[in-house]
């Protein structure tokens, strides 16, 4: 018998093994698939949403010019725009017109944008779905919204932003630079903050410094700055959900061990019959390691596709409030599948290769006993 051979006789053996005592494995199958369910739950949906932010934030512009004041944003004079196009290596500045907008009636902050690529008429406005839903607003629909001294500004429902934004445009409310200045008393002459395009992309700290001298009462905010808060916040609130299941992933080790370093009396006879027919100490070693693989490996394969289904299909429905932050407009959306290989890597050998290597130890010394000995316990 060749060596193939003999690997899958000891396999055939191995499955038929597992199944005499299908009642505990599946038990331990179904505990271990959850904890991998949850932990590549929490990894897929944490890197898919950083990836979203990477993939949106690679076309904003290179540097965010804001005005501070006593530590605080204020508005930034226009004008500040000339001295910033003298800059060797700025291709364009841009004013732009945004803020929040508190709407008490549903208890939810509205982002309000003077759009650069959309014109609008007076008195109307484009809004996300996620406005759309707490408001029931509809195309058409009147809208009223209060201004800064109190009195309400009609505003009608021209369209209604796509659900393949939603991700970025759920709260959003586009509307002329007209009303946005009324509607805040914002004086002509000044904006919310200043963006900046530049020629090379590897000048862009230098430009960073050279506004700074140029601007002092000014903070300028690189692209690259933006992308990591996000990742920090993405990690830290991916970070919650881990300690959350801290509790159950920790009681769970401890059951896998003690199942793994732990032999019944059955498995301990069975050794013992393997043994006396002939068994080598390698075989029976082969024989167990490929039980706690194949144990391992199932739970893994299934946890990923249920953790694949649920943030990819389902949204992530058990913990994605925590992940996606918003506190009263939750968009709906469905992230672009995309699995980091070096994570997936990292999970199958924290999780699989552990529990497989723990059930050698105490197979081994059932092995090294007397077959006779093992039989009689």
């Amino acid at each position: 018998m060749n060596w193939l051979d003999k690997q899958r006789n000891i396999l055939d053996f191995t499955l038929s093994s597992l199944l005499r005592r299908k009642g505990r494995n599946l038990a331990l199958l179904a505990a271990y698939s959850f904890i991998i369910f949850i932990l590549a739950s929490v990894l897929f949906f944490t890197y898919a949403l950083k990836r979203e932010a990477f993939i949106l934030l690679n076309n904003s512009p290179e540097i965010v010019v804001q005005r501070t004041v006593a530590g605080r944003n204020d508005l930034i004079p226009l004008y500040y725009e000339n001295d910033l196009k003298d800059i060797r290596g700025v291709l364009s500045v841009i004013g732009r017109l945004w803020g929040y907008y508190y709407e008490p009636a549903v208890g939810a902050n509205y982002t309000l944008i003077v759009p650069e690529d959309r014109v609008l008429e007076t008195g109307t406005v484009v809004i996300g779905r996620g406005v759309s839903r707490t408001l029931d607003a509809r195309v058409g629909d009147i809208i009223p919204l209060r201004s800064y001294d109190g009195s309400y500004m009609s505003m009608e429902v021209k369209d209604i932003l796509s659900s393949e934004s939603e991700l970025v445009s759920s709260d959003l409310i586009l509307l002329t630079e007209r009303d946005f200045r009324d509607l805040f008393n914002i004086p002509a002459g000044y904006a919310t903050d200043l963006t900046l395009h530049v020629a090379n992309p590897r000048e862009v700290i230098t430009i960073s410094n050279k506004i700074k001298r140029l601007l002092p009462d000014t903070r300028p905010i690189v692209r690259d700055e933006i992308l990591r808060t996000y990742d920090a916040i993405f990690d830290w609130r991916g970070g919650i959900i881990m300690v959350i299941v801290s509790g159950a992933l920790i009681a769970f080790i401890l059951f896998a061990w003690d199942k793994a370093t732990g032999l019944s009396s059955e498995e301990r006879r069975e050794i013992g019959i393997l043994k006396g027919i002939g068994w080598e100490t390698y075989d029976i070693m082969v024989m167990k390691f490929w039980e706690g693989f194949i144990v391992s490996l199932s739970s893994f394969l299934l946890g990923i596709i249920l953790a694949y289904f649920h943030v990819f299909f389902a949204s992530a429905m058990l913990f994605s409030p925590v992940i996606k932050g918003w506190s009263v407009l939750y968009p709906n959306f469905r992230l672009i599948p995309y699995i980091d290989p070096y994570q997936l890597a990292t999970l199958f050998f924290l999780t699989t290769v552990p529990y497989a290597v723990a059930t050698l130890a105490p197979s081994w010394r059932a092995a090294t006993i007397d077959p006779d000995t093992v039989m009689r316990l």
